[in-house]
């Protein structure tokens, strides 16, 4: 089991996530107000700016003031790791 770090002591286990996403077009924007009705989301921002979107396989959308670039390139050294680890 990996933690993900997606900012300010906030952590997702790498193996749930399905997608990192910028939070500026419209579709995200109603996921993002979808997901707070019916009670999944969770903002790790902690009063900053909404930087990406993380979906999880469990249909959660987690908001995070970091970058989305940043949260892939740690994603992929994680699937890196991980495929590492196996071999």
């Amino acid at each position: 089991m990996r933690l993900l770090n997606v900012g300010y002591g906030n952590v997702v286990m790498s193996s749930r996530v399905v997608a990192v996403l910028g939070p500026a077009a419209a579709p995200i924007r109603r996921l993002r107000d979808e997901a707070r009705e019916r009670g999944k989301l969770l903002d790790a921002t902690e009063g900053r700016k909404t930087r990406s979107v993380i979906i999880t396989d469990s249909d959660h959308v987690i908001l995070s003031a970091v970058h989305a670039d940043t949260i892939s390139l740690r994603l992929s050294q994680h699937v890196a790791a991980e495929f590492e680890a196996e071999a």
